[in-house]
């Protein structure tokens, strides 16, 4: 055979060969079904539910393990935006404690949460996410992070005490899997766009 004729042939015997692997796709196979019929019972769980003792924790899992960031986990339920930041990253996160989120008026809170709050809720939560890992020592003075949320956050450096946007201090440091958690003082409002 000439090579153009062994080239033809075993292109053709690969598409048989690929046709009958893949069969019809048209057709829902019995475990698609069943996975469609039970996904309207209950949400799929994301990464966040992933379960692994022998690793890091992700920075889901470090909010969801402190006492103090209860609301915070709350406010990422309410968003949908726990999975988000379950993802590789890297990521830093400052995290506003329980205590921050009293600090804001009455019933912000509360009202944040609900359903028809979730994009503004968001956005706020998004405020608080860099895409990349910052630890504190790369943190300097006058530098902006650029946040998930397109916005922009001022770093100030003063007394060895690391301020953002001037109002919230970060009060620890917890590294992560998929980046870095930074504990606040405050909860960061965005700018209205």
């Amino acid at each position: 055979m000439k090579p153009s004729t062994v080239t033809r042939t075993l292109f053709a015997v690969a598409l048989t060969v690929l046709g009958t692997q893949c069969g019809d796709q048209s057709k829902p196979t019995a475990s698609a079904a069943s996975s469609t019929s039970s996904a309207g019972s209950a949400p799929a769980a994301g990464q966040s539910a992933v379960v692994d003792k022998d690793s890091k924790p992700d920075i889901p899992k470090i909010a969801v393990g402190s006492k103090d960031h209860t609301t915070l986990v709350a406010a990422l339920k309410a968003a949908e935006y726990l999975d988000v930041v379950s993802n590789a990253g890297p990521f830093t996160v400052f995290a506003p404690t329980n205590d921050a989120f009293g600090k804001l008026p009455p019933g912000t809170v509360e009202t944040l949460v609900k359903p028809e709050n979730k994009e503004k809720l968001r956005d706020i939560l998004e405020y608080h996410v860099a895409v990349s890992t910052f630890k504190p020592e790369m943190l300097r003075d006058g530098m902006t992070l650029n946040m998930a949320n397109s916005g922009n956050v001022k770093v100030s450096v003063k007394d060895g005490k690391i301020k953002l946007n001037d109002s919230a201090t970060i009060i620890a440091t917890v590294p992560a899997s998929n980046g870095i958690v930074h504990v606040i003082d405050a909860v960061l409002l965005p700018p209205a766009k």
